[in-house]
């Protein structure tokens, strides 16, 4: 059987920052699970987990609970609990939520972005773009620039909301961003996003947001109806 925990490091997190070990074990796992080292259907067994944490079963069953309580693991029966997976409707649903909080977000950071925000947007878009195969790292800046739309909003509700539904996007399984001109496709859409930001135009902003959004769910379901063949 394949061993549940990847052959790669624990996440680097500084142990001393987290309050409890349950704490600093949900937050590994959570990233794990985020950065693609821990994949939806793979199995989580106590023992395994524990040692490769490092800590006891007590805090990793509250840290279990947490992530469970998050929808980013679930019970299933005879395998236990494993990295939770999304069926088409669940794809559905996550990607018109987002559609609808990007483009509020978007709509917002138009009205109330700082200087400082709108700086920021801008540097992420324009970018050096990372290569077309590495996966990890377009995810990651990818995300670094949604979170800098979520924060110039200045509304600490949505930015919550969104960033939950941002890690369920894990779930789905590797980016869209490696499909074959996808990395230049998004990067235009997302300076557009940013054009209509800095212009203060909040209609525009969210109408670019939505779009950018939708385009990404058709790409994520074309992709999902070709592996099923």
């Amino acid at each position: 059987m394949t061993a549940p925990m990847p052959d790669s490091p624990l996440p680097d997190l500084d142990r001393t920052r987290f309050y409890s070990a349950g704490a600093y074990a949900y937050a590994c796992i959570r990233q794990a699970i985020v950065e693609g080292l821990l994949t939806p259907g793979r199995r989580l067994p106590e023992a395994e987990l524990a040692s490769w944490l490092g800590i006891s079963r007590t805090p990793l069953r509250q840290a279990l609970s947490r992530l469970e309580l998050d929808g980013l693991v679930e019970t299933l029966p005879r395998a236990g609990l494993v990295i939770a997976s999304l069926d088409e409707d669940a794809v559905a649903e996550l990607y018109g939520m987002r559609e609808v909080l990007e483009g509020t977000a978007a709509g917002l950071a138009a009205q109330a972005a700082t200087e400082r925000d709108i700086d920021r947007l801008v540097q992420l878009a324009e970018s050096a773009a990372p290569a077309p195969g590495d996966g990890m790292a377009l995810y990651r800046l990818n995300r670094a620039f949604h979170e800098a739309i979520y924060v110039a909003a200045h509304n600490r509700f949505l930015l919550k909301t969104l960033q939950a539904l941002h890690d369920s996007l894990a779930l789905l399984g590797p980016t869209t961003l490696t499909a074959p001109g996808r990395p230049d496709a998004a990067r235009a859409e997302h300076e557009s996003i940013v054009a209509a930001i800095v212009a203060r135009n909040a209609g525009a902003a969210e109408t670019a947001a939505r779009a950018h959004i939708r385009n990404g769910f058709l790409l994520r379901s074309r992709r999902r109806s070709d592996a099923a063949g």
